[in-house]
């Protein structure tokens, strides 16, 4: 391979498929080499190459569908934090690049096209086989009600990912050597643009589409006849008369069970075996499923318990702990949580208005479909958006803020448990105000998992508020105000009047025992640090907490994954390992980004949508760039992408700082519109320009290069997900990683660099 990019070893014959004496006949390569079929003048033969150009294309639109809903299906499964999350996409790039790696072998098959036809029918059919054996049989290898733990999630994940990567990953690479027009690189080129246009049709269509209208198996009914559609034409168009019966069998076995029977309806009836399912539904959110037992009512979103109607010490013990201080408040704001019956409950203090702030709508329209009594008083309002963006925005001011959590196992709920969240509900306190949050889950005994994340909550609080109360009941309460707070709820209860079924006198002398109130004290003696937007130690200390519920063993399976990954980066090129970094990079710095909008602007789901819209656009720009100017670049210029790639995260920290610092208000939404998005475009734009170029720099042969250079990408973005989301984030903070990640491909670049040099 010389420096200026031109091919300094010929490729073999096998990955010039239109230059094969065997393939002489346009009759016989009707079945065979679509490359030789053209050459020979074929009739039809550009509307045929324009056939097999969308075929790739409807690949991208099915894998972002199919990842999308595959990553649902399992953050629900396996109760998804974001170590889940992590380990889902992490395994998803990571077989895919094994599919992208065995596709290096696509340059010897006899019969390309009869190979893409009948991966075309695998990719229609194997998404819905996997969310249906999702559903059926997780309660049947874990134990049911269970929580999943981390050995056991990499191999549920690992084992129900691998047909569909393993297909997809070589189709990428079989698509590159069936469209080679030339023993050149520009056919990977294409084939990444076309995979890329794909991706975006697919997340547009997937996000502001049919998520509002589908289940997951009405969304994956989408791809799967689209792809049978191609599977189809193709047949016809290159005369593969068998696989034109089996494309037609499949095809109309599909709508006849599309016609027949609702899987929806039967893989939920089947995954809750035991429990009368009495709602399902979808929203952008997440599924939320309601079951009933014996009367009660359980809420379920993505296979997160959110409630059940009978659970009256969490909703006594969310609401009078907090009330009990100031039990005269008028204005109550609940974030999260009201549907459960706390809104209700609050309302006996004879307060003038409860605020309910809940993210999900459909999670407020069921609750008035099935427990209409806990929203039916009218000084209940119901407000549908992000807590923290509510409370940064409002310029209302309440007595009591209470709110209603899940634990911080996620970067997104993390964010209301930060400085300066606890810093914007100080705002919109009235003076002697309230504020209450809660955090693990405590019984008789505190481990160091537990304490490290009262400490950590509990330094949080203290640098914002003047007084804070710590109140060891089923869940660790936290109360917290610039005025007194007393430990004597009960007497306050009393007092006001207030009928409680559990949370009474003796309940509250159990709960504030010496003996608990000492593991409290001891917990915040230790010196801890503050949880901070991007710095989020508590959630990492509560990934501990997670883990520490499981007997969690890094053993064959994790080691075998580990040494693999060790054993092909010792092995890999310059220019792949360039291809492996900028992968990294893409997948960690989206994850810094998105991480980023959260904290800054909420999760307004159409907006993240946007963001993640937005980098698809910013690489099928950057490779259809790349792909125009490659006849005048060199492998020099893969060097300056590296350097300018590291500059770009080095940078992306301060860019956020300074977002964080505009005021609310106009210019924030502004911002919010814009700033983010463009800052997605150009990142996505460098890694977009940087795989064509890379084709060129490494050329060895179509389907050879096209493996390498996807495997690489596809380990390095799957390890940069995984990494940055589950660890170095909530470990070392946004601005660490992303200093780490410049310096990864500072390295990488003067490795490419010295290279050209020699």
């Amino acid at each position: 391979m010389s420096p200026d990019g031109n091919d300094a070893n010929p490729a073999p014959a096998g990955d010039d498929v239109a230059r094969s004496p065997a393939r002489g006949t346009a009759a016989r390569s009707a079945s065979g080499s679509p490359r030789a079929f053209f050459a020979a003048g074929a009739p039809w033969a550009g509307r045929r190459m324009t056939l097999l150009f969308l075929a790739v294309c409807a690949l991208g639109v099915s894998t972002m569908m199919t990842q999308l809903a595959l990553m649902r299906e399992l953050l629900s499964a396996f109760s998804g934090n974001e170590m889940v999350f992590g380990v889902i996409l992490g395994s998803w790039f990571l077989l895919t690049g094994l599919g992208a790696w065995l596709g290096g072998t696509a340059s010897k098959l006899r019969h390309p096209i009869r190979a893409l036809i009948v991966a075309e029918l695998l990719v229609a059919v194997l998404p819905l086989a996997d969310v249906f054996l999702l559903r059926t049989l997780r309660n049947v290898v874990f134990l049911r009600g269970a929580m999943v733990g981390v050995t056991e999630t990499v191999a549920g994940c690992l084992v129900l990912l691998l047909p569909y990567c393993l297909v997809s990953g070589y189709l990428l690479t079989l698509a590159c050597s069936v469209l080679a027009s030339q023993r050149s690189a520009a056919s990977i080129g294409r084939v990444y643009f076309l995979d890329s246009l794909g991706d975006i049709l697919g997340g547009l269509l997937f996000t502001f589409v049919l998520i509002h209208v589908f289940g997951h198996f009405g969304i994956l009914y989408v791809p799967a006849l689209l792809n049978l559609g191609f599977a189809l034409a193709v047949s016809l168009a290159f005369r593969a008369r068998w696989l034109l019966c089996v494309s037609v069998a499949v095809t109309v076995g599909l709508v006849t069970l599309m016609a027949a029977v609702d899987l929806d309806a039967v893989s939920t009836r089947l995954q809750f075996a035991g429990q009368h399912v009495v709602y399902r539904g979808s929203s952008p959110y997440g599924d939320l499923v309601v079951t009933e037992t014996a009367g009660q009512y359980n809420f379920m979103e993505s296979g997160v318990p959110l409630f059940s109607t009978d659970n009256i010490e969490e909703v006594e013990e969310t609401v009078h702990y907090a009330m009990a201080q100031r039990p005269e408040a008028e204005r109550v704001l609940l974030i999260s949580g009201g549907a459960s019956g706390t809104a209700a409950e609050v309302l006996k203090y004879g307060v003038r208005d409860v605020t309910c702030v809940e993210l999900d709508p459909l999670i407020i329209e069921v609750a008035r479909r099935f427990v209409p009594s806990n929203l039916a008083d009218p000084r209940i309002r119901v407000v549908n958006t992000d807590g923290r963006l509510f409370v940064k925005r409002t310029a209302e001011q309440f007595d009591v803020v209470i709110a209603d959590l899940p634990d911080p196992a996620t970067s997104q709920i993390n964010r209301l448990y930060t400085r300066q969240f606890f810093s914007e509900t100080m705002r919109i306190l009235r003076p002697g105000g309230v504020f209450a949050t809660s955090v693990g889950h405590y019984e008789n005994y505190l481990g160091d998992e537990l304490a490290r994340l009262i400490a950590v909550t509990h330094r949080t609080l203290s640098d914002v508020f003047d007084t804070v109360l710590i109140v060891p009941g089923g869940q660790v309460f936290f109360l917290a105000s610039d005025g007194p707070l007393t430990s004597d709820m009960a007497a306050r209860i009393e007092r006001a009047g207030v009928t409680t079924q559990l949370v009474r006198r003796s309940y509250l002398a159990a709960v504030m025992a010496p003996d608990r109130l000492a593991d409290i004290q001891r917990a915040v003696a230790e010196p801890a640090p503050a949880n901070t937007d991007f710095s989020p130690v508590l959630y990492y200390y509560h990934l501990l907490y997670w883990m520490s519920q499981f007997r969690v063993r890094f053993g064959v399976l994790e080691g075998l994954l580990a040494v693999g990954v060790a054993a092909y980066l010792f092995r890999t090129r310059a220019v792949p390992f360039a291809v492996f970094t900028t992968g990294f990079a893409a997948a960690a710095l989206e994850v810094v980004i998105l991480m980023g909008f959260q904290i800054l602007y909420g999760s307004v789901y159409h907006k993240v949508g946007l963001i993640v819209t937005m980098f698809m656009v910013g690489l099928a720009l950057g490779s259809w760039i790349m792909n125009r100017m490659l006849p005048r670049r060199t492998a020099t210029d893969l060097v300056k992408l590296e350097f300018v790639l590291a500059a770009y995260a080095a940078l992306l920290p301060l860019a956020l700082i300074a977002l964080a610092m505009v005021p609310a208000g106009a210019v924030s939404a502004v911002a919010a519109q814009a700033a983010l998005p463009v800052l997605t475009l150009g990142l996505a734009m460098l890694v977009g320009m940087e795989f064509p170029l890379a084709s060129r720099a490494d050329f060895r042969g179509v389907a050879s290069t096209a493996s390498r250079l996807y495997t690489a990408d596809f380990v390095g973005a799957g390890l940069g997900a995984l990494l940055v989301s589950t660890l170095l984030i909530p470990l070392v903070g946004v601005v660490y990683v992303c200093l780490l990640i410049a310096g990864l491909n500072l390295v990488s670049g003067t490795i490419l660099w010295s290279k050209t040099r020699t």
